[in-house]
């Protein structure tokens, strides 16, 4: 049985990232893992400025309680829908580091599962927001980042195609082996093998990887283009239909590399809103 584990955040909880975890631990039989990242420095409101405002204590302890109930709905909300979808569920609560909670957490599991949007902070940012990147760099396992949107069950249950991206490097080799051995219920689905190489349009070590792919999509297609992957690929996953799911490999740059770089899943959050499938071999 794999262990799913979902990031979840009990005061802007994510139906996205709830009802995601839920239908892969269906399909799997796995069992999923809440992780209400309590964070201790997090609250819903911005204690510095009330503080400075010179907002009485009372006021700040009545804004701390209500911060608590919603906490306890939220995990309230996931158990009743496990429950509800009859699958094996635990919940972990941990007032640590949101951060270090997640890192921890994904030492011991198969998959990880997070929105897009999470950041764990008062202030709202758009994707990718630091957290997730920083999340990346050191993840102990693969992730599923799930779109921040609104919940409607077509949008979730209609998964309907898969893009590997692979660029030669071992790293996104890994991501497809990581996939096919997670998520097995979805290899049935029309598969593209997408490849940019900025040298030519060719296949790196095409003999190789035909061979790999097609003894775990053996009819998946492939697409190969010339050009600068990150526009390349994004013009290309722009124009897939919704229920598309992108597999990479990423964050395997260094710290400072990112600094002047991009991730190309740093450029496929900012502007898409497809789930993306990544693991990286350290």
């Amino acid at each position: 049985m794999q262990k799913i584990i979902a990031i979840l955040d009990g005061l802007r909880f994510s139906e996205s990232t709830l009802h995601y975890a839920i239908l892969i631990a269906q399909r799997q039989n796995a069992h999923l893992t809440g992780v209400f990242c309590n964070d201790f420095t997090y609250n819903s409101f911005n204690l510095y400025e009330l503080l400075k405002a010179g907002t009485d204590q009372a006021v700040i302890r009545q804004l701390e309680a209500a911060d608590e109930v919603k906490r306890e709905v939220s995990a309230a909300t996931f158990e009743a829908s496990c429950q509800k979808a009859g699958i094996a569920y635990s919940v972990h609560r941990n007032t640590n580091i949101s951060l270090q909670v997640a890192l921890e957490e994904s030492i011991y599991a198969d998959l990880l599962i997070i929105d897009a949007r999470e950041t764990f902070v008062h202030d709202k940012i758009s994707p990718p927001t630091r957290y997730i990147r920083d999340l990346l760099a050191d993840v102990q396992c693969p992730v599923l980042i799930v779109p921040g949107q609104v919940w409607v069950p077509s949008a979730f249950n209609n998964i309907t195609n898969i893009v590997l991206l692979y660029d030669g490097e071992p790293s996104s080799v890994y991501a497809i082996k990581m996939y096919s051995y997670l998520l097995p219920f979805l290899q049935t689905l029309p598969t593209t093998v997408l490849s940019v190489n900025a040298e030519g349009n060719h296949l790196v070590n095409k003999h190789l990887v035909k061979d790999f792919i097609e003894k775990h999509f053996p009819d998946a297609v492939y697409k190969v283009m010339e050009g600068v992957p990150e526009k390349e690929i994004l013009n290309y996953m722009i124009h897939q239909q919704k229920g598309t799911v992108a597999v990479l490999g990423a964050y395997r740059r260094s710290t400072v590399s990112r600094w002047f770089r991009e991730s190309m899943a740093d450029v496929l959050m900012q502007e898409l809103s497809f789930p993306l499938f990544i693991a990286h071999n350290k």
